[in-house]
């Protein structure tokens, strides 16, 4: 449940109703509290799912609904209109206003037919919140839904999209330096509620930088395709080898952090990362296969050569990060990522494979002599390395039992 919920229902019963309704039990004021979290936790949702459904409605994907602690988002894909960036902006403050009108009417008629005080003050006070909640989320300021409005409107002005999120961006800027300004000066009066307007405000401030930086990063990609900034060819590693000889063999001589995984087809299985390989128990490293431990292929993002860098972005697995697999058809053409191979990583494994070289006399003289690593590179066409590397990992298979490690 949203922080901001939980504080509003605790100053409902341990405030505001004492005050509009004196002479009530403890218990009552707890329960109607409580009641009172729970409605306004069923607004933030109705607010967000308004977005949701006209986002649907206007053709653009929604990923998910998502209540934290400063209330809601709902992630969804880029419209590709100002007409239907505008509708689906506007949806939420709209259902918040209409729902607490309802809220309010709901309070004052129950109080006239039936006297029933808490029940009552209850619905006055969410059809309050509700207004609230509708004309803040109007204010025209990015991530706010007012800030949105602004977008959709600068879009269908100009024409241009990057300068319309641009423009909300800076107001985003300006109003949560505001907002910093005003909850600072409210704690120097000695209302420590300022605090919250400054959280707000930090968060508003840091939401609009990023989109700002979005928003160019944008304008600069336009019409750039994925096939001219992914890196070729690419690193790869077989998927059924085990997590020591991927150690040994690839991941010590690897120039990136990420190295994709080929099954025995040459398709692309998963992508393993050298902190992956560097965390697995050493005892686990001569039996769990690579795969056992990398991520799988479903929480990366896939594109053509052809596809438009800008458009591929807008998909790309939070979870994932930056990295994007290019694939044409089913065989792996190139790698998109954002970063440099990090240094400690690839250090904590040389450091781990120096002590294994000095326990282990056999390895040590195969290291001190300039012992056999492979690179593998994915290239089309390219088959006796790969038609050898499956007869070595099917005798793997055969010797070492596979242990697949819990996700």
């Amino acid at each position: 449940m949203p922080l901001l919920v939980v504080l509003f229902g605790y100053s409902l019963g341990s405030q505001t109703l004492p005050a509009w309704v004196p002479e009530q039990s403890n218990a009552a004021y707890t329960v109607a509290g409580l009641a009172g979290a729970l409605l306004l936790l069923a607004s933030l949702l109705a607010h967000e799912a308004a977005h949701a459904i006209t986002a649907l409605k206007k053709g653009i994907p929604v990923e998910n609904i998502t209540l934290w602690a400063l209330g809601g988002m709902t992630e969804m894909g880029k419209p590709r209109a100002a007409g239907a960036a505008f509708l689906v902006a506007v949806s939420g403050p709209l259902t918040s206003l209409v729902l607490g009108a309802a809220a309010l009417g709901a309070g004052l008629g129950l109080n006239a037919l039936t006297g029933w005080a808490v029940p009552a003050a209850v619905m006055v006070w969410l059809g309050w919140v509700n207004f609230v909640l509708g004309v803040f989320n109007l204010l025209p300021a990015a991530p706010l839904d007012g800030g949105r409005v602004v977008q959709a409107l600068v879009w269908w002005r100009t024409g241009d999209q990057a300068r319309a999120e641009r423009a909300a961006a800076r107001g985003g800027q300006v109003f949560g330096l505001l907002l910093i300004a005003a909850g600072w000066i409210s704690v120097l009066r000695g209302a420590f509620g300022g605090l919250w307007l400054m959280v707000i405000g930090f968060f508003i401030m840091i939401v609009a930088n990023a989109e700002r930086r979005h928003a160019g990063l944008a304008a600069a990609l336009h019409g750039v395709r994925a096939g001219d900034a992914m890196s070729s060819p690419v690193e790869t590693c077989p998927d059924w080898l085990t997590v020591e000889r991927c150690i040994d063999e690839v991941a010590m001589q690897a120039r990136h952090s990420t190295l994709p995984l080929i099954d025995f087809e040459g398709r692309p299985s998963g992508m393993v990362h050298l902190p992956q390989l560097a965390n697995t128990p050493t005892p686990q490293r001569e039996t769990w296969r690579v795969r056992d431990v990398a991520t799988p292929l479903s929480q990366y993002t896939t594109c053509a050569p052809d596809d438009f860098l800008e458009d591929v972005l807008e998909k790309v697995h939070r979870s994932s990060g930056m990295r994007i697999l290019v694939t044409d058809g089913q065989h792996l053409m190139g790698i998109i990522t954002a970063r440099p191979p990090p240094d400690r990583a690839r250090s904590r494994l040389r450091d781990q494979h120096h002590e294994k070289d000095i326990s282990d006399p056999q390895a040590a003289g195969l290291a001190l002599s300039g012992g056999p690593h492979h690179r593998h590179q994915h290239q089309e066409g390219d088959r006796a390395p790969q038609e050898n590397l499956q007869d070595r990992g099917a005798r793997d298979e055969d010797r070492v039992p596979v242990r697949h490690a819990p996700r």
